[in-house]
């Protein structure tokens, strides 16, 4: 019969290695964790929720250690989790697997949670692959992917994901910069590194550093990528943030055919307009409709959780808050409590789904 081993590595994530180890443990057959070099109790926790723990000596190459930790297994299927995501739902469809499925790529759904405001978390998910065939290896020093010609199908399993929330990134600062700064003198025509590296420098606020390797990434990126629709995004967040309105609708303009079906980029370019207006009254006459026409988009379209790196929101309640806070600011108090109402609603239906962002946050203390 098939066998299914989940495969990890893993330095000092004590903070929240059970909680993915005990996700999974019913599900599979058994667990290796590969530790590249912790100082905390990660082993130790690992091996008291029942894996395997293998030392091993980090090198600076993230695919040398996902195929050493493959290596450590003889399994049939090889499910892939880091040690601060967690199995949310849809484990069941592993079981599948011991009854024998012709070799493919198992695409995941990772929620990962984000930090919308203060305090205010939501789901943004990815379609990852992390289901392996015995025989599939990875390449690339950073952000790693599996090297496979084999189809690519999605399973039910639903993952969740915290690693991106402020206190854990603060934690990452600089941990891939040197290394995608490795891997680009390698190859340097590379878009998907140089995405990759615009998001270290904007998720650390260095704005200036993040368009320029954005910039760079969207000229040479193919249209179709999975993460082209999150680098448009992040690209016009930035382009905000720098205050270069102009570029970003210059951009807008130039993408807005390709997202016809995505919330997320109504919602930013809103988000963008408004921040324009405020920066440039004199222009916030001919702005207001368009921001306003903008959050409406997002609301016709609805929530899209199939579009790669869609935050859960940006086509339901987000965006009726933000109308909400627009007719506020404006003074038109029916049209505020109206968005307010819609925006309540719209929250307590995405909250009552299963998966949504506060069902992620409870699901485990």
């Amino acid at each position: 019969m098939p066998s299914i081993a989940l495969v990890m590595i893993a330095r000092d994530e004590a903070r929240c290695i059970e909680r993915c180890l005990r996700s999974a443990a019913a599900h599979v057959d058994e667990m290796c964790v590969l530790d590249t070099g912790s100082v905390d109790d990660t082993a130790s926790l690992a091996r008291f929720c029942g894996a395997r723990v293998v030392p091993w000596s980090w090198r600076s190459d993230f695919a040398a250690a996902r195929n050493a930790a493959l290596g450590q297994t003889g399994c049939d299927w090889r499910l892939i989790l880091d040690a601060d995501e967690w199995i949310l739902g849809g484990a069941a469809s592993l079981h599948a697997y011991r009854q024998g499925v012709n070799p493919h790529i198992g695409l995941v759904r990772v929620d990962s949670l984000i930090e919308t405001a203060p305090g205010m978390t939501q789901n943004a998910p990815s379609w990852l692959p992390r289901l392996l065939p015995r025989g599939v290896s990875y390449a690339g020093r950073v952000h790693e992917q599996p090297q496979s010609e084999l189809p690519r199908q999605r399973l039910a399993l639903q993952v969740a994901h915290d690693g991106y929330l402020p206190a854990q990134m603060a934690q990452k600062q600089g941990r891939n910069q040197e290394l995608l700064l490795l891997a680009l003198r390698a190859d340097p025509a590379d878009a998907y590194l140089q995405y990759q590296l615009g998001k270290d420098f904007e998720v650390h606020g260095d704005y200036d550093a993040a368009e320029y390797w954005y910039a760079r990434a969207t000229s040479g990126a193919e249209k179709g990528a999975g993460w082209y629709h999150d680098l448009v995004l992040r690209r016009l967040y930035t382009l905000k943030k720098l205050a270069q309105f102009e570029a970003a609708i210059t951009l807008a303009d130039a993408e807005m055919p390709r997202w016809s079906n995505s919330p997320d980029f109504f919602f930013t370019l809103g988000d963008l307009l408004l921040d324009w207006a405020a920066a440039q009254p004199q222009h916030a006459p001919a702005l207001l409709p368009m921001i306003e026409s903008s959050w409406l988009r997002a609301l016709d379209i609805g929530e899209n959780p199939a579009l790669q790196d869609s935050v859960q929101g940006r086509g339901s309640f987000l965006a009726a808050h933000n109308l909400a806070v627009m007719f506020d600011a404006l003074g038109d108090e029916p049209k505020a409590r109206h968005w307010r109402e819609q925006g309540a609603e719209l929250r307590a239906q995405v909250d009552g789904k299963p998966g949504a962002a506060k069902a992620a946050e409870q699901a485990w203390p």
